[in-house]
């Protein structure tokens, strides 16, 4: 599936939360489609998520 299919999905899907279920729902959904991406770009092997949390350690000690 392409990145264009599953980004169309979850706009969809965010809408329909948005409109049924409210603010909440929404924020709920977009919290939830923030961690599959990170998941799903984890295991095809094109974020490494070590490089992500050291980059943000270094940033807070700034």
């Amino acid at each position: 599936m392409s990145a264009t299919a599953i980004c169309l999905a979850m706009g969809l899907s965010l809408g329909f939360a948005a409109a049924f279920g409210g603010l909440g729902a929404f924020a709920v959904v977009l919290i939830f489609g923030g961690l599959g991406l990170l998941i799903g770009r984890w295991l095809d092997d094109t974020i490494d998520l070590a490089e992500l949390v050291r980059s943000a350690q270094d940033r807070g000690r700034r």
